[in-house]
């Protein structure tokens, strides 16, 4: 696939970022080696769905643009850092005739931090199916709790980030965590996109959605066990997706999460992403440990 607009940067400016596209940029340092810098997810740790967002760029830039990622796998082993670059080295595991498969390490002053294998395939026309997308109120019904914001907030970065290039709604919560007739589970629902127009590259949009789905999953399945905000550690462990069907990345998505189960101090949750025109595009599924101290 083609390189991603706004790489090759001459400087690192460690994790400050003035669109989408600038918290996706990687140098090629050389054949199958890239590097990047992150934003703060919490304090001084790399916001893991970034990482994972950087992790397939780097594979995709090493597969043919005849090919479209359907699903990835990953594992955080260790915090990234957002005070120093983190290397992404490609293996390339095999290239067959419909599908390609890549392997990504993310190392960081010499330790890995990040594992991701991501499977690409040639399209292909077939029958299909898909289930309903929830009956939920449409994004210009809803508040914007951040959108687009003026450019001099961009001063404030770290923890901050996702406001400045995301616009996020969120569902209310009569709509957004009704429980279901089999017994009900917590549930989320927010509409998000990014809120710059991006370039018209596929690669690009999969890997802005791969940023986006670690927002609330984690925070789904820890939502019924808090009782102390301040003292809630909470981290990703893994994080896989499937990639169904075309979409724009700025342009409004449905993320509808639930968390079927929590317990020995991990919480498990699902999200489906829908279109505007209720098409399912891609599933994420992730376990995070959740503590509360």
């Amino acid at each position: 696939m083609s390189d991603l607009p706004g790489d090759h940067r001459s400087e690192f400016n460690f994790g400050r970022a003035e669109s989408f596209v600038d918290l996706l940029s990687l140098d090629e340092i050389e054949q199958n080696i890239f590097r990047g810098t992150c934003h703060a997810g919490s304090p001084l740790r790399a916001f893991g769905g970034q990482v994972a967002a950087q992790a397939l760029v780097a594979a995709g830039r090493t597969v043919t643009a005849d090919r479209h990622v359907h699903s990835l796998h990953s594992y955080f082993l260790r915090p990234g850092r957002t005070t120093s670059p983190i290397i992404y080295l490609v293996d390339r595991v095999r290239d067959g005739r419909s599908f390609t498969t890549r392997r990504v390490s993310a190392v960081q002053n010499g330790e890995t931090i990040f594992t991701l294998s991501a499977s690409f395939k040639v399209p292909e026309t077939t029958t299909e199916h898909q289930r309903t997308m929830p009956d939920v109120p449409r994004p210009e019904d809803l508040p914007g709790p951040y959108g687009s914001p003026p450019r001099k907030a961009r001063e404030n970065y770290g923890a901050t980030q996702t406001r400045l290039v995301m616009d996020m709604r969120f569902v209310p919560q009569e709509h957004g965590q009704a429980t279901r007739p089999n017994g009900g589970v917590p549930h989320t629902r927010v509409w998000m996109k990014a809120a710059e127009q991006l370039p018209d590259d596929p690669l690009l949009h999969v890997c802005a959605l791969a940023y986006m789905s670690d927002l609330t999953l984690a925070g789904t399945a820890a939502a019924p066990h808090v009782t102390d905000p301040e003292n809630l550690q909470m981290a990703s462990l893994d994080h896989a997706m499937w990639f169904h069907r075309p979409f724009r990345a700025d342009r409004w998505l449905l993320f509808a999460a639930e968390s079927p189960t929590a317990q020995d101090a991990r919480g498990f949750a699902i999200g489906e992403f829908y279109d505007h025109e209720g098409v399912l595009v891609a599933h994420a599924v992730q376990e995070a440990v959740i503590r509360q101290h």
